[in-house]
């Protein structure tokens, strides 16, 4: 699974506006054909993104493109419009059942068998955002060509009737259920967007607490918000030092047939090691050792 600390989207209708997102160094660039694109503007966003995919060099950026939610009447349009010209994934936003993971998939599978493609080489990653699809989380998170949880918390907010707090309090549960599920099927989880972009501070603290919960990314809406998401979730040079101290420690007491064992002042059992190991995951992810 590829690193995604940081999720930028733009609008798929603005050519310059993509171009650009190829400078910040994000891990992805999505493309947008749903939120960020007005009703008529549509068919441009699919030829934009078309002609960007077969003309532009992505380079360490992983290219998606988000197509408008199942059930819109758009979302056939857009996916036949831009896997052609083979995005890395799509998105798909509002996701309540896994019916509708499989419409996309069947649909990407036969793309991949007529242009030659090792089949499940697009990748799928869905946006959770209402109260259905958190209910149907455990189905959802099953299908096989799933790369990531997205959970959009003003959607979830706005379907429940929940009023946005600094604090998020409102959406925790939800945010909590979508981590849960994808650590049970090893998918990533992709935090909420911080919509106070030019709050570079608020940024980092959710993006800080994204990570502590266990999401492994951030979606984000514009240039001031990619490097506080990739620091959040990227450990630094202690935790990295920390974590390979204790990792060897336990494959040290491991060869001499010990389980629990001390490490500075400290008891270390299977939870710490694990979450070490999680550490040295993140960092090799983020190209840090």
């Amino acid at each position: 699974m590829p690193s995604r600390r940081a999720l930028l989207y733009t609008p798929g209708d603005d050519r310059h506006k993509i171009e650009k997102a190829l400078t910040f160094g994000v891990d992805c660039i999505c493309m947008d054909m749903e939120d960020g694109v007005a009703l008529n503007r549509k068919t441009e966003a699919r030829t934009t993104i078309a002609r960007a995919l077969q003309e532009l060099d992505f380079g360490i950026s992983e290219k998606l493109a988000r197509i408008n939610a199942v059930g819109s009447g758009l979302e056939k349009d857009d996916i036949e419009a831009v896997l052609p010209y083979r995005p890395d994934g799509i998105v798909i936003p509002k996701i309540e059942s896994l019916e509708q993971i499989q419409w996309a998939s069947e649909i990407i599978e036969a793309a991949e068998l007529a242009h030659g493609w090792p089949l499940n080489s697009i990748r799928i990653l869905v946006g959770v955002e209402t109260p259905k699809a958190i209910l149907n989380l455990k189905e959802i998170a099953s299908h096989p060509r799933l790369d990531a949880l997205i959970f959009g918390a003003e959607d979830f907010a706005a379907s429940v009737g929940a009023v946005r707090t600094p604090e998020a309090w409102e959406v925790f549960y939800a945010r909590s259920a979508a981590v849960t599920a994808a650590a049970a099927y090893g998918l990533g989880a992709i935090d909420m967007v911080t919509i106070d972009f030019h709050d570079i501070e608020k940024v980092r603290r959710e993006a800080e607490f994204g990570a502590r919960l266990g999401c492994t990314g951030k979606q984000i809406i514009h240039p001031n918000q990619v490097q506080p998401a990739q620091e959040a979730f990227t450990p630094d040079d202690d935790a990295i030092a920390h974590a390979r101290r204790l990792v060897e420690a336990f494959e040290e007491h491991q060869a001499k047939g010990s389980g629990a064992f001390a490490l500075d002042g400290k008891m270390i059992d299977m939870p710490l090691v694990k979450a070490a190991q999680n550490v040295l995951a993140r960092a090799r992810a983020a190209g840090k050792i």
